[in-house]
């Protein structure tokens, strides 16, 4: 049975093969029971060529096919199909010849020739379908190990990225000798705990999330205090729903770097919203267009938002950005479904 183990588990096991020949055997069985005989040939004649056949359905979808059956062999493969043919037809003569000497094989010569080349044509067919779901199936596998690879290479470029961030928000609290420096450092520490530890899985619970986020906000307002009008909405009918970590955050991040300190009456509104297994999130905020330019690094975040969007929900998510009359608007939709 080991053969088997080269075509797709999951189409062609031994267990089916076995039931497909029962089922054929079985119907001729049933198809020819009790028909006269007058064709000359012994009684167990088609139960014995028909196990030959099955034979040769194996052979030649393990052993020829897959080796001559390309650009560069082809020709043998037909040579070698023909001296098969030629041999089973003679063989088959000469065994029947020598149970009965006065044996006609005029009147059987079709029963005796074409049966093999039937089962030769459905072994190629049934190689072919094994080898294409086994091809689609690599691809497949190809396919899901890049984009996970691409993930994972996504996720390792977001904790530095963000850990540069609020490295610079504490030193500025340092410089200022702050008392809220103690309590922002034991809310990053716990931020980072989540971005190293938590987010280790593919993905997880939409509350931890919303819990990382919301921590994320606070630890920005220990620093900003009243500077800002920040409006946070966040709501949840469906707790158990799944999502990729670390999505929300980056535009959230976004908001009071470009926002605050910089323009006249900042206003940050954060607004999410999980039901009917549809996350909407939303972040809008005033910006300052003098000061875009200014850090290089401004776009990591917001581009490895969109990349991971396209790998992870493909189809399933919507994301817009404007920028208008001083007005930056995200509007996030993804089907967690």
């Amino acid at each position: 049975m080991f053969f088997f183990k080269k075509v797709p588990s999951g189409y062609f096991t031994p267990a089916m093969h076995l039931l497909v020949w029962a089922l054929l055997f079985g119907t001729l069985a049933l198809l020819f029971h009790g028909r006269p005989g007058g064709d000359g040939l012994p009684r167990y004649f088609f139960l014995i060529t028909n196990l030959y056949h099955v034979g040769l359905f194996y052979f030649n979808a393990f052993f020829l096919y897959p080796r001559f059956v390309n650009r560069r062999n082809w020709w043998v493969y037909i040579i070698t199909i023909d001296l098969v043919l030629t041999i089973s037809y003679y063989g088959k003569i000469f065994v029947l010849k020598w149970f009965d000497p006065q044996f006609d094989t005029g009147t059987n010569n079709r029963i005796i020739f074409f049966p093999p080349v039937a089962f030769l044509v459905a072994s190629f067919i049934f190689r072919m379908i094994a080898d294409r779901i086994e091809s689609d199936r690599n691809e497949k596998t190809k396919k899901a190990e890049r984009l996970s690879s691409e993930l994972k290479y996504l996720r390792s470029q977001v904790s530095p990225h963000f850990l540069f961030n609020m490295m610079a928000n504490m030193v500025s609290l340092a410089r200022q000798k702050s008392d809220l420096l103690e309590p922002s450092l034991i809310r990053l520490s716990e931020l980072l705990r989540y971005m190293l530890y938590e987010t280790a899985g593919e993905k997880f619970a939409v509350t931890s999330e919303i819990s990382n986020l919301r921590n994320y906000i606070e630890l920005q307002q220990l620093r900003f205090g009243h500077e800002a009008n920040i409006q946070v909405e966040l709501q949840y009918e469906e707790p158990d729903l799944l999502m990729e970590p670390l999505l929300l955050i980056p535009f959230v991040e976004n908001a009071f770097k470009h926002g605050l300190g910089i323009v006249k009456d900042p206003f940050i509104f954060i607004k999410l919203e999980v039901k009917n297994k549809q996350l909407l999130f939303s972040v809008r905020n005033n910006f300052s267009s003098a000061n875009s330019s200014r850090d290089k690094n401004s776009g990591i975040g917001l581009s490895n938002v969109k990349e991971r969007l396209k790998l992870i929900y493909p189809g399933k998510s919507e994301l817009t950005i404007r920028k208008e009359n001083g007005i930056y608007e995200v509007k996030l939709k993804i089907d967690l479904s």
